[in-house]
């Protein structure tokens, strides 16, 4: 089996914010060395890294962070784009290269600096002039491809869940973030050490939030953001017993008119995998890209609102795209330093995909190992 060793993020801060001036590798580089050093390993020990970016500059964000954290310039570094899904995503295809043989420690992740996105523009082939676009095409079809915001109030209204609900997820978030103090394996950036954005949400202030469509208003849905999150891949070889074991991962596709609920299919096919029961987890780490989708995702999986989140969530620091599934990953590693056993961490992202990983710590992960 597969072992994560440390796990450790940046902070996270709303687009234009405290770390606006950073580049994605400028992101990567503090958190990848802290947490190399977390897991007592050398620069030589590593193989490869991959990490997850979704709106950056192209080329090969990985190998210019490997390079730029002083690892060794065999490491060619991999970069995946699976939006929302990235950073969890790149975690499994580390899981996966380590069971293949082909690394022995691979540090997985994502960043994302919406910050410092390029613009970027469509050309036509009839002579047009090059058109400005946001959010690329996630099918094929432009009728079945809504936007994220217009998917999120059209699902509210199919599960009838309300704006009243939607907005105590939220408050819910930043209070339990609030609460989480120095717990979240935070790597400063320069003076920025904390997740600026996260504040005790009065309902009053949730209530007065703008609207941007149907029940989906500022307030309940998480803030374009900038930030990286990173973990420490390895074999038994390099585990030796330590870490919380990778027992089960999976990325599924399902309806892309309805991407909220993307992870379902990948939570069930995971547990199922497992033979683990959701009253088995001791706890879940749910992405919260919208309060709705939250929700839709707790109460469709059946899970305990009591283990979800209980360090909050992406709307109480914003959400970097690339980033935010390792982002996950690493509150699940530091849940479970509370909370030891089973955890649960699940992710969707545009175009109807949905991904989940299965880790288990203390005690659950010896007999997972015996097993």
């Amino acid at each position: 089996m597969t072992s994560i060793l440390a796990a450790r993020r940046s902070p996270v801060a709303p687009k234009n914010g405290a770390l606006a001036a950073l580049a994605p590798h400028e992101l990567v580089a503090p958190v990848l060395r802290a947490v190399l050093a977390d897991a007592g390993l050398e620069a030589t020990d590593v193989g490869e890294v991959v990490l997850s970016n979704a709106l950056g500059p192209g080329g090969n964000v990985a190998r210019v962070a490997a390079l730029a954290a002083g690892l060794p310039e065999r490491v060619a570094g991999l970069t995946i784009d699976r939006q929302c899904a990235g950073g969890l995503d790149a975690v499994l295809l580390a899981d996966a290269m380590i069971r293949a043989g082909m690394h022995d420690v691979v540090i997985a992740g994502g960043v994302e600096s919406c910050s410092r996105r390029p613009l970027r523009y469509r050309t036509n082939g009839d002579g047009r002039a090059p058109e400005f676009y946001d959010q690329a095409p996630f099918t094929p079809w432009p009728e079945r491809d809504p936007k994220m915001v217009t998917a999120a109030a059209r699902l509210a209204e199919t599960l009838q869940i309300s704006r009243d609900a939607q907005d105590a997820w939220a408050i819910a978030s930043h209070r339990a973030a609030t609460a989480a103090g120095p717990c979240r394996r935070i790597v400063a950036l320069g003076d920025c050490d904390r997740d600026p954005f996260t504040r005790a949400l009065a309902p009053k202030v949730a209530a007065r939030a703008p609207v941007i469509e149907g029940s989906i208003t500022a307030a309940n849905m998480a803030v374009a953001a900038d930030g990286a999150g990173l973990l420490v891949v390895v074999s038994d070889r390099f585990a030796a017993g330590r870490g919380a074991q990778i027992i089960g991962g999976r990325t599924l596709g399902a309806d892309a008119e309805r991407p909220g609920l993307a992870p379902l299919p990948a939570i069930r096919a995971v547990l199922q995998e497992a033979a683990v029961r959701t009253d088995d987890l001791a706890v879940a780490a749910i992405m919260e890209a919208f309060a709705v989708q939250a929700i839709g995702c707790q109460q469709g999986a059946e899970l305990p609102r009591e283990i979800v989140n209980p360090f909050g969530g992406a709307l109480a620091r914003g959400h970097p795209i690339g980033a935010s599934g390792a982002i996950l990953a690493v509150d699940l590693i530091a849940a479970l330093d509370r909370r030891p056993g089973i955890g649960l961490a699940a992710i969707a992202a545009a175009g109807g995909i949905g991904s989940a990983l299965l880790l288990a710590s203390g005690t659950r992960a010896f007999a997972f190992a015996r097993h």
